[in-house]
Parts: structure tokens; sequence; C-alpha cells
């Protein structure tokens, strides 16, 4: 049976929101899907001081679970136009993974956030996707046949590398429902690529 892993790093509930409309479009294909996250890196007391959300219920992922799934679909939020130490220091444990060529042909896909609309969306997509590259993942992006990214009556995240989606500088804004449909869309094109190579 194919399967396919969202994994997420998320501070304040954003990308976890993305992930599961993500995991929506996996199941519209009838694909099984779960979605899991990195470790928090950052200690508890410092975390609920800036507001990080912390009730977040997805389990925690390891990597040497990576291999069991057909596709994985990573997102997370930018750092300084790159992803966070949290998502980094997950892939950097899969030196194993990537000597044995485990994740070789397996479907990869990305998602991020960002405070602004020039806010590093793409250079964290390619970010996240080097990790993928370097695995020998085969990358699904978010083409423009998901017209949602091409609007111009709304600030709205999307890019043919990724969904994405815009928080505001304080995090007051939540994804849009264009936004949504972006994840939504692309977890059903991985879905759909993940069986053809099944």
């Amino acid at each position: 049976m194919t399967r396919i892993l969202v994994l997420y790093y998320s501070s304040y509930g954003h990308i976890e929101t993305m992930a599961d409309a993500m995991a929506e479009g996996v199941r519209s294909e009838g694909v099984a899907v779960e979605v899991k996250r990195v470790p928090e890196l950052v200690p508890e007391d410092i975390a609920r001081t800036h507001h990080f959300k912390t009730d977040q219920t997805a389990p925690i992922a390891t990597t040497a679970e990576l291999p069991e799934y057909d596709a994985i679909i990573v997102g997370a939020p930018t750092r300084y136009g790159r992803l966070p130490a949290q998502m980094a220091n997950f892939w950097d444990q899969t030196g194993g993974l990537w000597a044995k060529g485990t994740l070789i042909g397996k479907i990869g896909a990305v998602f991020t956030s960002t405070a602004t609309q020039h806010g590093g969306q793409e250079t964290t997509l390619f970010s996240l996707i080097t990790n993928l590259l370097h695995h020998g993942m085969l990358i699904a992006g978010l083409p423009y046949s998901f017209q949602g990214q091409t609007r111009l009556d709304e600030v709205t995240g999307g890019s043919p590398y990724g969904a994405t989606t815009i928080a505001g500088g304080d995090g007051s804004r939540k994804p849009s429902t264009n936004d949504l449909d972006g994840a939504r869309f692309l977890g059903a094109r991985v879905a759909r690529l993940a069986l053809k190579l099944a």
C-alpha cells in the first residue's frame, strides 16, 4: 500500500494547519498519509514565553522511519530565508540513509510560511528541496494548473516550488482558503505521482 508522510515543523501553528491541509489532499486520492513533526529544540520554558504553539498533537517523527514512505512532504517556516534549525537538525541526522541511498526515487515536495510576501518563501522552499535532492528524491512542485497562485485580488501564497502561506509580522494572519487549497492541490498531486511510481 502506498504511504505518504507529511513531515513538518511549526512554531506558531501556521505550518501545522498547512500540514493538515496537505494531508487532506493526499487522502482525497485514497492514499494513506501520516502527519508527524520534528522535535522542538527550544527549551519548553522559552517556547512558552515566546508563545510557541506547544499543544500540537502530531507525533514526533524519527529519521529511521523515513524509508517506510513512498513520498515525503516537508514543511517548515522560514528563518531568514532558509529552513529553521529544527528541520535542519532532523535532516542532518539522515547521513546513514543517504549513504545507503534509501530515499532515492521517492517523491518529495515542500511547503512554507513567511511573515511577509517577500520574506523568503522561495529561498526557504529551495533550502528544504536541497535536502531532498541530495537524497535522490524526485521533486513535485505546485504547477500553475493550480490557478490560485496567480490571484491578484488578495494577498496570497503559492509558488511553483511549493505551497506557501503568509503569517503576518505578528503571526495574526492565518492560512487563507486559497493557501489551504494550494496545499490540498499539492498533497493530491504527490499522492497521484506516488501511485504511478508504486
